[in-house]
């Protein structure tokens, strides 16, 4: 493998090799307990909104480095009306459409100021963030509104009993989990070998077999840890299903289909992308609206997950979102990222906030710590697109 190929390499892969680094130092330091089966569970369970949050964020990014400030206002203020609706006796699968359909709505409105009047993405959605935390404490009156509804909870990722049942009853290991780990994984080989055989037959260039067996062995090999773990726990939790239905719906999205491509024309070169007859209004109009909307879902996991409503929530969900798409590998000029790589980076963050609280760490520091890999994922984004245009 010649130098130039090594380093593509490992730029390509880098923040999985940061990831890798900082488990195993977490590992060392906390004497293992970071991969305690609770904990990995704890990992899923707490970062669910970020995972679903920086899905969304991701296609703002793509269009040019946009991003959505209001979403963990939205995120409060769709979980305050929720439990609000589910206190006075609303059906919830009722108060669940209505929550959707607020973020949904919210994310339209906004997507249509910065699409078609041509305000600016930040002062859009600062405005929406101070508007949408205010309507929160106005309806909540400043208090906390306890969610009480024990299905809701369940379904949503709330709760002791947010697990998947275990039909077979194993004893000490959940055996659905351990299917579900076994047949991820086979699909994860079959989908290898179909793309391998796909780019073949279209003449493209393939990367060396051997590349390609060791880095699914190494995925199969943490994707079947994963499992493991989790079967070992409780199985597999109720938020786990939301945020894989999540994020393989959107990584459809953005990789196979032709809005996916518009995404990534727009922050390519948002000029070409209309002389080529786009219309790249509704480009940005996808992006906020389904932003909005995964806002919505965010806020039901998380009052589902807390048992409550409270006018704080949501604080600084926004942060976590871009940061974990920058430190993913998404691009601050837009265009560049993907889904899988933006899961990479909450994981990473997910892991250093849960390994600082293992061992104890003082909040402050945490925050510390938090902003400068963020600002370190950034200065590598930039330095590389200057090598690059050399």
């Amino acid at each position: 493998m010649t130098k130039q190929k090594v380093m593509a390499w490992l730029q390509k892969n880098t923040m999985i090799l940061i990831l890798v680094l900082v488990v195993l130092f977490f590992a060392w330091q906390t004497s293992g307990k970071i991969l305690l089966p609770q904990n990995i569970t704890n990992l899923i369970a707490q970062n669910a909104y970020v995972f679903i949050l920086a899905t969304g964020m991701l296609l703002c990014i793509l269009t040019g480095g946009n991003i959505d400030l209001s979403v963990g206002s939205v995120v409060c203020f769709t979980g305050a009306v929720g439990a609000l609706l589910m206190a006075q006796g609303m059906n919830l699968f009722l108060a669940v459409i209505i929550m959707l359909a607020i973020g949904l709505a919210v994310g339209a409105f906004q997507a249509y100021c910065i699409a078609y009047i041509h305000v600016p993405p930040f002062i859009t959605t600062l405005a929406g963030q101070l508007i949408f935390r205010g309507l929160s404490n106005v309806i909540l009156q400043g208090r906390t509104q306890t969610v009480n509804n024990a299905t809701f909870k369940v379904l949503f990722g709330g709760g002791a009993n947010c697990y998947i049942p275990d039909p077979f009853g194993g004893e000490g290991i959940n055996l659905l989990c351990l299917a579900v780990g076994i047949a991820v994984c086979l699909l994860m080989v079959v989908w290898a070998l179909r793309t391998r055989a796909s780019r073949k037959s279209k003449g493209y260039a393939l990367e060396p077999l051997y590349a390609m067996v060791l880095r699914n062995a190494a995925i199969i090999a943490v994707v079947l840890f994963f499992f493991i773990s989790l079967s070992r726990y409780k199985g597999i939790p109720t938020a786990l299903i939301w945020v894989a239905l999540v994020v393989s719906i959107y990584a459809y999205i953005t990789s196979k289909t032709t809005m996916g491509r518009y995404l990534y024309a727009v922050g390519g070169n948002e000029k070409a992308t209309k002389l080529s007859g786009i219309d790249t209004r509704k480009i940005y109009f996808f992006a906020y609206t389904n932003m909005g909307f995964l806002a919505g879902l965010a806020g039901i996991l998380t009052i589902a997950r807390m048992a409550s409503a409270q006018p704080t929530y949501g604080t600084n969900y926004e942060m976590d979102a871009i940061s974990s798409c920058f430190i993913g590998g998404a691009s601050a000029y837009g265009g560049v990222g993907t889904v899988a790589g933006v899961i990479v980076g909450a994981v990473l963050m997910g892991v250093i906030n849960l390994g600082m609280s293992i061992m104890g760490i003082d909040q402050n520091y945490q925050k510390v710590v938090k902003g400068a890999v963020l600002l370190v994922a950034v200065i590598f984004d930039v330095v590389s697109k200057k090598q690059e245009s050399k």
